[in-house]
């Protein structure tokens, strides 16, 4: 029988020491990671909650410490509130809300068919080897400050408008539409684009194996697949356009009165808010009605988070 090597012994009682440590400094690295990917995920829904609420007690002091009713807020158009801790001024917004609803929906009109045909093009017209460059395109479009856009709305749209229309000035809801389509138009064509690519291949392959055309199998097959996250695309985009304050306000005109017609100057809720908040007295009734204002867009937008959600979660049933 062979003695065994002491010194063996010994490096194999080390080995499997060295291998338990090695496996308890991993699960510590693995708590630790846990533990602070927990703590940011609470900290994130906690700064959510805050901003709700923070949101809500500002807003709301319209309602409660100044006595207006939330439908003269929503549907009279007097606006004239005391920059005053007394009150007793008009509130109505509803040209505000009309302002905004106005000009993102033409935006949205606008833009859905052309990211719908962009994104088409992207993925499933332009040859592999290019695609890369399109999606920069894209890329950098989405990446352009919001002043850019203004000011190019402003140095060139409103002079167009103006000489197209006829009218002394091209300030108008047109202007403020056109340059939003121009604004959310890339992130629109990056969502279709990304909802087309989820379409499976076997459905592509299956088409073609019938004999449907390219375009018979983007039309039958890729745009009815993907309407879930066409739809979703539209409702961010929306989204967008309604949060959208500074190039808006370069091209709309910022006139207190409902429109004429789509080349007539008006206002919108964002604008409101940039260009009066910084002058309203603190806790004055000028300052709550732009607060409430506040809290309408936050509304505005869990709405829309909600219209998502359930398209989301329609689309997964019909898959």
């Amino acid at each position: 029988m062979n003695a065994k090597n002491p010194m063996t012994s010994y490096q194999n009682v080390e080995s499997k020491v060295s291998i338990i440590e090695k496996k308890q400094n991993k699960r510590l690295v693995d708590k630790a990671v846990r533990g602070g990917i927990s703590c940011l995920g609470i900290a994130v829904v906690g700064l959510m909650i805050l901003i709700t609420l923070f949101l809500a007690y500002r807003g709301i002091q319209l309602f409660t410490r100044y006595h207006h009713s939330l439908g003269e807020f929503l549907f009279s158009s007097d606006w004239a509130p005391n920059d005053s801790m007394e009150g007793g001024g008009k509130v109505g917004s509803a040209v505000y809300f009309v302002g905004s609803i106005l000009t993102c929906g033409i935006a949205l009109l606008i833009a859905a068919p052309f990211s719908i045909t962009v994104s088409v093009f992207i993925s499933e017209l332009v040859p592999d080897k290019t695609k890369a460059f399109f999606q920069m395109l894209v890329e950098i479009l989405a990446g352009v400050p919001s002043i850019i856009y203004g000011w190019m709305g402003l140095t060139i749209l409103v002079p167009w408008l103006k000489e197209i229309s006829g009218r002394p000035h091209g300030f108008s809801v047109m202007a403020g539409a056109l340059v939003l389509a121009l604004m959310v138009l890339p992130t629109m064509i990056t969502l279709c684009k990304d909802s087309y690519r989820s379409v499976p291949e076997a459905q592509r392959l299956a088409a073609y194996g019938l004999g449907a055309t390219k375009f018979q199998m983007i039309k039958d097959v890729i745009l009815p697949t993907a309407k879930t996250g066409v739809f979703t695309a539209f409702v961010l985009g929306l989204s967008r356009a309604f949060g959208e304050a500074l190039a808006v306000a370069m091209v709309i005109g910022k006139t207190r009165a409902f429109p004429a017609d789509l080349l007539s100057p008006t206002t919108n809720l964002t604008s409101a808010i940039a260009s009066d908040m910084g002058g309203a007295m603190e806790g004055g009734e000028y300052n709550a009605a732009l607060w409430a204002m506040a809290l309408s867009l936050f509304v505005i937008s869990l709405v829309f988070v909600f219209i998502i959600g359930k398209i989301g979660s329609r689309g997964r049933v019909n898959d």
